[in-house]
Order: C-alpha cells, then structure tokens, then sequence
C-alpha cells in the first residue's frame, strides 16, 4: 500500500514541477517583454512579481525575480523594497 501511495505522490509532484517549469517560462517571457519594451505600469509588473513570489523556490526563478525587482526599482522604490521583503518572509527563514 505504501509503494502505491509513494508512487502517486512522486508523479503528482513531478506533474507539479512541470506546471512550475511552463509558468516560469511564461513569467520570463513576460519580464523580457517588460523590460525590452520599457513598461512602466506597476500592476503588470506587480503580477509577475506576485506569480515569481508563488515558484520562487529555485535558483533560475530567484534570478529572474531580482533581474525584475531592479527594473522595477528605477519605477518604485518602496514597491520593490516590499516584494524583496515578502520574498525573505517567505523564503529566508
């Protein structure tokens, strides 16, 4: 029982990762957009801090949620400031 159970929760947590992999991919390519294009309007750039704050548990995530928190710095301060502490609170312990 404990092997069907262990192998359940294996695959789900891989489908999981998977899911984390494809949003990355789209936050990224939206952050790109961002800054490529200079965009200055707080609530999308907030939207992709927020969904960086939501799978910001590797490396690769955690480097592009600081490459968009210095873009956002030269917008808002005090914003980024509060995104930086909310990633610490969460990830920092």
């Amino acid at each position: 029982m404990n092997y069907v159970i262990d192998k359940e929760l294996l695959e789900l947590c891989k489908g999981l990762s998977n899911l984390w992999k494809q949003k990355y991919l789209l936050l990224e390519e939206d952050a790109e957009n961002v800054i490529k294009n200079n965009i200055t309007d707080s609530k999308v750039i907030e939207n992709i801090l927020d969904n960086l704050l939501d799978i910001c548990e590797d490396e690769e995530t955690l480097l592009l949620f600081r490459k968009v928190c210095r873009y956002y710095y030269t917008i808002n301060p005090m914003a980024t400031v509060d995104y930086i502490n909310f990633y610490r609170k969460m990830y920092e312990m």
